[in-house]
């Protein structure tokens, strides 16, 4: 589809007023196409022109209040319409292509019984792959949708089901909601009912996950309603579209999205083999950030692209919070700073790094491309820091307010700064332009006096990079720990501090206070900073971490210890002797699976060819301690043991495992567990074509199919990585899904020799992929296939070379811009 600029979506919202789509889809034929009918009811300044998005595959009808259309009406994806009437009617009727890259219908047909499943994505402009649509934020309409498909299908909708019998189904008509946030599921789902409050509750997946679903449905139900109720509590208006339906969808591009009455999630948050609590966490998290979306993007709408951030880093503010304060999940805020608030700044220092609410976001290509980790987590950090600096009450009051004023129309971060401005008395256009307005992140550290007894003066320092000079106030705190006399570590003291933009702001509160054996700046978590501790509080990390009683004063630890090294301040050696000594011993489980995730990914980048096998054998050896400490059957086993497998180079051992001989007691060699034994072997030249084609014979699931492709592409072999290359770069039948997992598993470290000659395939190839592939698939892709363990200056050079290019896709610019720039990276790390 074309992209929308920013100044047409303008001019056509200043002519007309979309009242209504009545959208009837055709999904009986066999093949690739559906048919589809459409009517489209809006208001318009008379004698006016304007256009819709449409990509028909041909048309069979179409008529502006009567009148036939010429085929010229038809151009690049639009529909151009002259001499319009105050009171307008468009009917189509054409033949539509489905999609396999997750945008569209995208249609997929289940390897574990052949039976096939649709759904509708139309973010952020593909409406136009279904029906002619004035497709922007601000043109809200209702829409009444019918469907035709197999009897045996089940068909859902954002409107509740008005009628549905003999392969027909009819659904009520919805509130005013805008072009992407228009849903639909068809196909042989599965579906477990309940009810809330008053809201009807229902959930769907595919058949062959109906028992993974049933087994789930307890906990999904109940963490549901958990949110709902807390949402009630907060915002005044209660949850506004009815039902509430939540649908598990095969190669969904997102986690979820937030359609109103009918939010679609990736269907791998249904477990079919067993998984971590911090898994369980993040499927609470996803449900109650989808549930924000039901008030902030969805019943009050950004107006355009550029308040992005406003639907985000409100759902990921809130979603993170009711989490902590309405599920079994109080430590959400720790996975928040290992995970969430980790992306928003490793994004943030990328040289494609934008405000949190940028300015310039001129048309919906550049719209997709600020949809990352500082439109997320960094907002949500933010808003966070936000809410501790205006209060809960002013947050609460302003926030209602605000969804009373614009309920079921469309608002900008003016109208919510109004409101939040008012209701807390404070002026927050200076707040708003230093921490939403400007980009990059500031550095906070430590600067202590003492006497060896009692601190003389405890002052932050705060710092901005050259290029973003902003210096910003922050709200935070500070804690004094103390080793005691039993062996633990607990906090004596926590100060809150103001601190200004000055670049150096004393605090008084700790002058005279007995120093501590760890000062923690930013205790808490509450602002969003790199944070850097005194020396001595740096040297006594490896002796205290272990020790923190706290999850989140660890994670902030943790945090700021792995940034250190992706800064190049501390080397990888220091961090992988950390993991050896304190991971062993640590409780949260999400802080071992991101420790050990990252520590990999560190190892692999940042250490020699030389240095790197001893590197990773510690990581294994601290994977296999935290094993055998771990009670069996516990989510610390479970993340121990992928750690371990990820690491460890002992083959025999492996073998082992997936011939279920040797396994740890209380250690499931389940599916997914399998499937990670056999990439392994195949990363490692152990597993062979044979037994990867074995293992998808005993799993011939969705996810089997994605695991197999994954771990063909990873195989040590010439012809394989030959095959592999081939289906990333030109195999348009290949769905987003598959293309994805083969991309993630040809790059490895351990086949540095073999993959050489794809880096520079990837930079003379990759622009052909991105005219085969679009969109987030696109994105991901390209992402993907990078050559990122190829950490050598040539592959620096060719990507100058490539970044040259001023045609360049957008998309694979900014893709190839950070990733060359995490290579800078690691590559003066190395020397």
């Amino acid at each position: 589809m074309p992209s929308l600029t920013r100044a047409e979506a303008t001019a056509r919202a200043a002519t007309v007023e979309v009242h209504e789509y009545e959208v009837d889809l055709d999904l009986t034929a066999e093949g690739d196409t559906f048919g589809a009918r459409t009517v489209v009811r809006f208001a318009a300044q008379e004698g006016a022109s304007t256009f819709l998005e449409f990509e028909p595959v041909s048309v069979t009808s179409m008529t502006l209040n009567g009148a036939p259309l010429p085929e010229s009406a038809l151009t690049e994806g639009r529909m151009e319409l002259t001499g319009l009437a105050e009171a307008n009617e468009l009917a189509v009727e054409a033949v539509m292509r489905y999609s396999n890259t997750g945008e569209g219908l995208h249609k997929y047909v289940d390897p574990a019984d052949g039976s096939i499943y649709v759904y509708q994505h139309m973010f952020i402009n593909n409406a136009g792959r279904i029906l002619p649509a004035f497709d922007q934020p601000d043109l809200k309409a209702s829409y009444r949708i019918s469907v035709t498909a197999p009897a045996s299908w089940r068909v859902a909708a954002n409107g509740p089901l008005r009628s549905g019998r003999d392969g027909r189904w009819e659904f009520e008509p919805t509130k005013p909601i805008s072009t992407y946030l228009c849903s639909l599921i068809a196909g042989p789902y599965h579906e477990v009912t309940d009810s809330h409050d008053g809201i009807p509750l229902a959930l769907y997946a595919r058949a062959a996950l109906a028992e993974a679903l049933e087994a789930d449905a307890p906990e999904i139900f109940e963490i549901t309603k958990q949110c709902f109720d807390r949402y009630h509590e907060i915002f005044d208006i209660r949850y506004p579209f009815g039902h509430y339906q939540q649908a598990f969808a095969p190669e969904f591009n997102f986690g979820a999205m937030e359609y109103p009455g009918l939010v679609v999630f990736r269907d791998e948050f249904i477990y079919r083999s067993a998984v971590t609590e911090s898994e369980r966490e993040h499927r609470a998290n996803v449900i109650a950030h989808e549930m924000a979306h039901m008030w902030f993007g969805d019943l009050v709408t950004m107006a355009w692209w550029d308040d992005l951030w406003l639907n985000e880093s409100f759902a990921e503010y809130m979603g993170t919070r009711i989490t902590a304060e309405a599920t079994r999940f109080p430590g959400s805020w720790t996975t928040f700073a290992m995970q969430r608030k980790a992306w928003g700044l490793r994004a943030d220092q990328h040289p494609s790094t934008h405000p949190v609410a940028p300015a310039d976001v001129t048309d919906t290509d550049q719209a997709l491309l600020n949809f990352d980790g500082i439109s997320y987590a960094k907002g949500a950090a933010v808003l966070k820091q936000l809410v501790a600096w205006v209060g809960e009450e002013a947050f609460r009051t302003g926030v209602n307010a605000h969804f009373e004023a614009h309920a079921y129309g469309n608002a900008t971060l003016a109208d919510l700064l109004g409101a939040l401005s008012k209701s807390s008395g404070r002026d927050l256009s200076a707040w708003a332009d230093v921490w939403l307005r400007r980009a990059q992140v500031n550095t906070l550290r430590t600067a202590v006096r003492h006497d060896g007894s009692a601190y003389e003066s405890v002052a932050v320092e705060q710092t901005a990079p050259e290029s973003y000079p902003t210096l910003r106030p922050h709200r935070l705190g500070i804690g004094l720990w103390d080793k005691q006399a039993d062996g633990t570590v607990k906090r004596r003291k926590l100060v809150e501090a103001e601190i200004d933009a000055t670049g150096r702001t004393e605090v008084p509160e700790l002058a005279g206070e007995p120093v501590a054996d760890l000062l923690l700046l930013n205790d808490g978590d509450l602002t969003y900073a790199k944070i850097r501790l005194d020396e001595e509080s740096a040297a006594a990390v490896p002796v205290m971490l272990p020790l923190l009683g706290d999850s989140l004063a660890r994670a902030v630890l943790w945090a700021a210890t792995l940034d250190a090294v992706v800064d190049g301040e501390r080397p990888v050696a220091e961090l992988v002797t950390l993991v050896l000594a304190a991971l062993p011993v640590e409780s949260e489980v999400v802080i071992v699976e991101d420790v050990l995730r990252a520590t990999r990914s560190l190892v692999d980048r940042y250490s020699t060819p030389e240095t790197r096998p001893a590197a990773l054998e510690l990581v294994a050896q601290a994977a296999d301690r935290l094993l055998a400490a771990s009670e069996p059957g516990g989510s610390r086993q479970l993340a121990a043991a992928r750690g371990l497998i990820g690491a460890t180079v002992d083959t025999a051992r492996l073998r082992n495992w997936l011939a279920g001989e040797h396994v740890p007691d209380g250690l499931a060699i389940d599916a997914d567990l399998r499937w990670l034994i056999v990439y392994r072997l195949a990363v490692l030249g152990a597993a062979g074509a044979d037994v990867i084609d074995a293992e998808f014979e005993r799993d011939r699931s969705a996810t089997g199919e994605q695991w197999a492709a994954r771990c063909r592409a990873a195989r040590p072999d010439a012809e394989a990585k030959a095959a592999a290359w081939e289906a990333i770069i030109s195999d348009a039948k290949l769905s987003n899904r598959l293309v994805e997992m083969t991309a993630s598993g040809f790059w490895q470290a351990e086949q540095i020799d073999l993959v050489r000659p794809y880096v520079a395939r990837y930079f003379a190839e990759m622009p052909a992929m991105m005219r085969i592939r679009n969109g987030m698939s696109a994105e991901r892709t390209a992402g993907a296939a990078y050559p990122s363990v190829v950490v050598e200056p040539r592959t620096r050079e060719l990507a100058a070379g490539l970044l040259a290019d001023e045609g360049l896709d957008p998309i694979l610019r900014r893709v190839v811009l950070d990733a060359d720039d995490d290579l800078r990276r690691a590559l003066a790390a190395r020397f």
